[in-house]
């Protein structure tokens, strides 16, 4: 059991404020966020079929969960993963614009989490994806995304403390942006999150670049699937990679924590190359790999936000299990009760 036990731990409102709260940040965030991106707000799916290549492999290593469908044949459904490919294939449906997208609740079960402070089986994000064009597939316009989406973080961070005046603000006015080869030359000695929590306490909040491709150790910064984020197209400061991470320095735990993972997504090209760099080939005769490569869907980028996360951070919560209802062990229930961590 990997519990962080923050020091002197005091809970700022009791269960009854922190739900008010949690609806006040979901409804507020949601409506900055959507404003800010000019995103349309859709309905998702729980579970999709397996087989056509629609759900995320994150990590690559993650076991979907899964169920026959009586109804159809004892086929397969999946619980999702992320939305990352599905977004992509319904921007092409409903026929959304160049600078408009879709916003969606994401809700997730990953059975193979190591549940922590920060990790949960029950995942809760707004998926996010908007239609871009060709020469909009670059580092700067993943930059000025990637500051709207911080900044209405900021504003979401202003309400709540306004309405709750126990609460103070910390998160920096800016957001600084440094490559994972950059972070590893800087730190050589040190491990990912190590880098990480480094580079959060110095500069308060950060989006790291390019995460999934090999770095000049031989290894990557983090692991990402080959067929959604973009991690090996050579952008104009001489790095792999069009994807990332915006992480923030939380002193409640005192380490750093992601709140976000998203990127500019894979074009044809960039497509080929990720499936060939891991050996994923095979699935170009999936559906959605052969929508890609024939060219019927958009180029994008997209991203999801973890709901619960935010407003643990926001609401200076210990565990993201006191702004989620979760199954956590017996043991981490106790501890937590102890430490005047209530888990819902």
């Amino acid at each position: 059991m990997k519990l962080i036990i923050p020091e002197h731990y005091e809970a700022l409102m009791d269960l009854k404020q922190t739900e008010q709260a949690i609806k006040n940040i979901k409804d507020f965030y949601l409506s900055s966020l959507s404003t800010e991106l000019r995103l349309r707000r859709v309905t998702a799916p729980l579970f999709v079929l397996r087989g056509l290549g629609m759900n995320d492999d994150l990590n690559g290593i993650e076991r979907a969960v899964n169920f026959p469908i009586k109804d159809m044949n004892e086929a397969t459904a999946e619980v999702v993963h992320s939305l990352a490919k599905w977004k992509r294939v319904t921007l092409a449906e409903y026929k959304i614009e160049h600078g408009y997208g879709i916003v969606t609740d994401m809700n997730a079960i990953r059975a193979d989490e190591e549940l922590d402070n920060l990790h949960s089986l029950y995942v809760d994000q707004w998926d996010w994806e908007r239609v871009i064009a060709k020469g909009e597939r670059n580092i700067q316009f993943l930059k000025k995304i990637v500051r709207q989406i911080y900044s209405s973080i900021l504003r979401t961070e202003f309400y709540i403390c306004e309405t709750y005046p126990q609460i103070k603000p910390f998160l920096p006015e800016d957001i600084f942006f440094i490559h994972s080869e950059q972070l590893r030359q800087l730190y050589p000695d040190m491990t990912p999150k190590e880098r990480e929590d480094a580079i959060c306490e110095k500069h308060g909040a950060v989006f790291i670049i390019g995460i999934g491709g090999e770095l000049g150790d031989g290894k990557p910064h983090d692991m990402r699937a080959p067929d959604y984020d973009d991690w090996t197209t050579l952008n104009d400061e001489g790095f792999k990679g069009l994807n990332g991470d915006l992480l923030v320095w939380y002193p409640v735990l005192n380490r750093s924590i992601e709140l976000s993972s998203m990127g500019i997504r894979v074009d044809e090209e960039a497509l080929l190359r990720q499936l060939k760099l891991t050996g994923k080939e095979e699935r170009i005769q999936l559906y959605f790999h052969k929508r890609l490569l024939e060219g019927s869907l958009p180029l994008t980028i997209g991203g999801g936000i973890g709901q619960s996360r935010l407003c643990m951070v926001l609401l200076h919560k210990a565990h993201v299990g006191e702004t989620q209802s979760s199954i956590w062990p017996e043991e981490m229930r106790k501890q937590c009760k102890e430490l005047g961590i209530t888990l819902i």
